[in-house]
């Protein structure tokens, strides 16, 4: 399943205020965290309608504190709304060959729709597969000079 594409920006003060009033947060305004100017929905597609919410993580906790700064947003009635939630992770986990080796899912819990090792990321595939292309011309010594695509 491919990850939703919507996008947000960031409304900084909300997303402040939600780290700020954290129990187990990042506390003094000094250890808070880089936040990004736009996030992506990190859900799989789903429809986007009147009322359907994209999610985006803003910030994980420690696995002491166990729950994590989610962002929510939706269009209703020409306007953008945002919530903050702190949620638990979704306990799903997938393991491969052993118990020991596995991936847990970074969504949160009782999330809509797929779990995050079922949804992928095209941009990110995408980039890692031009960067991987850069690589081989560099080692099979094709270099990236001005003769080089660029985009």
């Amino acid at each position: 399943m491919l990850q939703c594409t919507a996008f947000t920006e960031l409304p900084e003060m909300g997303a402040r205020v939600a780290l700020m009033g954290l129990a187990d947060g990042p506390g003094q305004s000094a250890e808070a965290p880089e936040l990004d100017a736009f996030l992506m929905c990190e859900l799989g597609e789903h429809e986007g309608g009147k009322g359907v919410e994209h999610a985006a993580q803003l910030w994980s906790a420690s696995p002491a504190a166990g729950r994590d700064l989610w962002m929510f947003w939706a269009d209703a009635d020409g306007r953008r709304k945002f919530r903050f939630v702190e949620l638990l992770p979704c306990p799903a986990a997938i393991h491969q060959l052993s118990v020991k080796d596995g991936d847990a899912c970074v969504l949160y819990d009782r999330h809509p729709g797929a779990h995050s090792w079922d949804v992928t990321d095209p941009l990110a595939d995408l980039m890692a597969e031009r960067i991987r292309e850069e690589v081989r011309r560099d080692r099979d010594g094709g270099g990236g000079g001005a003769g080089g695509r660029r985009c």
